[in-house]
Formats: C-alpha cells, structure tokens, sequence
C-alpha cells in the first residue's frame, strides 16, 4: 500500500474534512451520508447528530480502529464520484472547493473528474484559493450564470485566470451538444446547432431580417470565442498569455451572456 494511504489525519483535519462533507447549506445530505457510509462498511456512531458531527465521528472511529486513513480517503473518493452531480453540476463544484480547502494542508486535493491528488502541502490559506474566492465574489455581484461560477476556483487560476475562461468556453460547448443531442464540437457544432435558415436552436423567432442578423451574430461571436481559446495557437501561446483578473471578469460575463441565451434557446 502507498505510504500516503497509511498516514492518519490529524484532529483537526478530520474536522475540516467533516465540515466541508458535511456543510449545512453545501455539503452532503444526510442520505448521502448513510449510503456511504453503509456502501463502504463504516459505522455510523451518531447517525441523529448535525451531518458534520456524524461524519466526524465516524472518521475518528474508524480511524481509531483501522490506525490509518484509506477508508476516509474513499469516502472523499465516493462522495466526489462527478456521476453523482450529473442533475446538479454546480453543487459537484462547490462542494469540491469547500473540501479542497480543507484538505490542502494535508497535501491533497480533488480535481475535477473527483480524483483524491496529492499536491503541495498548504501552510497558510493559499493564495490562489484568495484569488478564486475574490473572482467568485465579483462575478457573483455581477449576477454571472452559474454554469460560468463553478469554473472560480483555486485549481484553475492557480498561475493566472486564463484557465478558468478556458473552461468556462468549453462549459458553452457542452451546452450546445446537451440542447441540440450533436457530437460536434468548436465551429462545425456551431454551425450544425445554431446556423443556416432553419437553426436547430433559435434564440429569436427569424421573421425579420433583424431576428435573422440577430441570430447569425450570435453563431459568430461562439465561434469567435472557440477561436480565441480553444484552437492550437492559442493553447500554445498560453505560456505568453498573463490574464489579469479584471479580463478575465469581462470574458466570464460574456461566457455568462452566451449561457443565458442557450438556455432561452427553442
């Protein structure tokens, strides 16, 4: 076994983990809870207590008998299965930057797929998790799409905003497949869903010659922002690319605008 896996966590990871699974208004509900629990064999010591004290307690417990930390591992493994999130993929997000917070100081972290990394140990509060908060709180006062928020986060603006928007243009993709059922992506998925005289997502009524520049605009300005993030040179010059935050807020607000079209979309 990994020499990771034998390590135990401190009291007071425990609590941080529990605290973020376990958050009143973001964190597991106390069904999930059970059903973890029960799926990986763990005792529920305190199944009436608040969702965070019960799972603390039973993380100490089966710490305590088990002197070493793989079970919790796999409980964090099973409750970030991204499967689980399929009907509500914002909570996947907000739940894994609570728990990412927590776990950094123990050298850990989920990504995006919910994989249990190791990472840098955190000694302080990190600063791109203060960076991803600060961009979170601005995009949030600007009453940004949720689809685009859950892309703030510590992982992706780590060395600057750029991959944050990166994702956020990909987030538009996916949308675009999920409302049309295409397979598609970048220019051709724009113009198999949203393009020629009798578009497979409208966004106006293409009566009059308004509506239909109206809907020809908007196909171009994806394919312009496929274009701008998602096509080789650009991937290749992100070395060279400093995005400062201020960008990156106005580029999240027009991936906020895309978003909210698509979903008026007929």
């Amino acid at each position: 076994m990994h020499r990771s896996m034998e390590h135990t966590f401190s009291q007071s990871e425990l609590e941080a983990i529990a605290s973020a699974l376990g958050d009143t208004t973001e964190g597991l509900t106390n069904t999930e809870i059970g059903h973890i629990l029960a799926t990986l064999k763990m005792a529920d010591p305190s199944p009436n207590m608040t969702k965070w004290k019960r799972l603390h307690n039973a993380f100490v417990e089966r710490q305590n008998f088990s002197q070493n930390r793989r079970a919790i591992l796999e409980f964090i493994r099973q409750s970030m299965k991204p499967e689980r999130y399929v009907k509500a993929p914002e909570r996947f997000e907000r739940i894994r930057t609570n728990l990412n917070r927590a776990i950094a100081f123990s050298g850990l972290a989920v990504d995006v797929t919910g994989k249990v990394i190791a990472v840098a140990r955190a000694e302080t509060l990190t600063e791109a998790q203060c960076r991803a908060d600060e961009l979170r709180a601005d995009l949030t006062r600007r009453g940004v799409h949720a689809d685009v928020l859950r892309f703030c986060n510590a992982e992706l603006v780590a060395d600057n905003y750029y991959h944050a928007v990166l994702e956020a243009t990909k987030s538009i993709a996916d949308k675009l497949r999920g409302k049309s059922g295409l397979t598609d992506d970048g220019a051709k998925l724009v113009d198999a869903t949203l393009c020629g005289s009798a578009p497979r997502l409208a966004i106006n009524d293409g009566i009059t010659e308004s509506q239909r520049s109206e809907q020809s605009g908007f196909a171009n300005l994806i394919k312009g922002t496929f274009g701008m993030f998602r096509n080789p040179t650009a991937h290749e010059a992100r070395i060279l690319w400093s995005m400062s935050k201020e960008d990156a807020e106005d580029l999240l607000s027009l991936a906020s605008l895309i978003h909210r079209r698509l979903d008026a979309a007929r």
